[in-house]
């Protein structure tokens, strides 16, 4: 994704070209950050395409619930999980709560927050159970 994403007009209605999903999804403001942390993660960062899940779903407490994007390791170990917003919706301590909540069911290390605006990323200790905000996203590594 090192250029724009690729957007269309269909029925009357924006859409975008998920190159993670492979298909053409409606252009809301969500899905405009969402296709934002994808590009920045893939050309910034260097976590593959491939590794990336959009919009996957967890049970979390007898509920379907979904995940914005969970990036995996090359074993398949969930690796980072990001929570979206819109661009008008600001990153406070609920946002923070929900990405918490994913993660007792998936138990990754590392937590993105954003609404393409601000940006908050959080490394998750679970030796010590506290999280810490980092100034930035570690690199792609084959096994981060």
């Amino acid at each position: 994704m090192d250029s724009e994403p690729i957007v269309r007009e269909c029925d009357g209605r924006r859409e975008v070209l998920d190159p993670v999903r492979k298909r053409w999804v409606a252009l809301t403001p969500e899905e405009g950050v969402r296709q934002w942390v994808i590009g920045l993660l893939h050309d910034r960062y260097g976590y593959p395409l491939e590794l990336m899940q959009v919009e996957g779903a967890i049970a979390l407490n007898g509920m379907t619930r979904r995940c914005d994007i969970v990036v995996h390791d090359t074993d398949g170990h969930p690796l980072l999980i990001v929570e979206c917003k819109r661009p008008d919706v600001p990153i406070t301590q609920k946002v923070c709560d929900q990405a918490c909540r994913y993660n007792t069911v998936l138990q990754v290390p590392y937590l993105l927050l954003t609404n393409g605006i601000q940006i908050i990323i959080i490394h998750v200790d679970f030796a010590s159970r506290q999280l810490r905000q980092l100034p930035d996203l570690p690199p792609w590594t084959k096994k981060c």
